[in-house]
């Protein structure tokens, strides 16, 4: 099997930056998105459940920092179709040695870039161009009663974006601080 991919560890354990390799001639490319193969190797060893797709609108909006609990914790896989975003996944994980540590990373049309994110991480974005796309690869299927969520300007956070935030829906500006009683999420 060729290799379609080159996954990068980050300072965070089992969380991955993606590289889509291309297969490129004078009209176009093809370039794969996922392989169950190449991924089992790398953490993503459960069936994708749901693919979603997002497209925010304005330059500098941001969405975030959505998690699921137990039973429906997710390997999320993020990858930017169009435009260019800062992707954020913050861990969650009780008991890590990096619990409430973040990684960003921009991910865009051009770089092929995308993030393999493990079960207990909350993730979020900003865009960094208008009309910004994205594809998302769930293990699990989304659960209403086991959404949650943590605040994106949360202090003990302190994720630093490249643009100021342009855009916060209700939602998201409501989400709870971390207070000292948040011990994570178990997988």
């Amino acid at each position: 099997m060729e290799k379609q991919f080159s996954f990068i560890d980050t300072p965070i354990e089992g969380l991955k930056v993606v590289k889509r390799e291309i297969i490129e001639d004078s009209r176009g490319f093809l370039s794969r998105i996922f392989c169950v193969e190449e991924f089992l190797c790398h953490g993503f060893d459960k069936h994708i459940n749901q693919i979603n797709q997002t497209l925010t609108y304005q330059k500098g909006a941001v969405r975030g920092m959505h998690y699921q609990l137990t039973p429906y914790t997710e390997i999320k896989f993020v990858s930017c179709m169009r435009g260019e975003v800062y992707d954020v996944a913050v861990d969650l994980r009780q008991n890590s040695p990096t619990f409430l540590h973040w990684h960003g990373e921009i991910l865009s049309e051009k770089n092929r870039k995308s993030m393999l994110i493990p079960e207990g991480f909350a993730h979020g974005f900003q865009a960094l161009s208008d009309n910004c796309e994205l594809l998302y690869l769930h293990s699990a299927p989304y659960n209403k009663s086991s959404e949650s969520a943590i605040n994106i300007n949360d202090p003990k956070l302190a994720i630093k974006f490249p643009l100021t935030i342009s855009d916060l829906s209700e939602r998201d500006k409501s989400h709870p601080m971390i207070d000292d009683n948040f011990k994570g999420i178990t997988i």
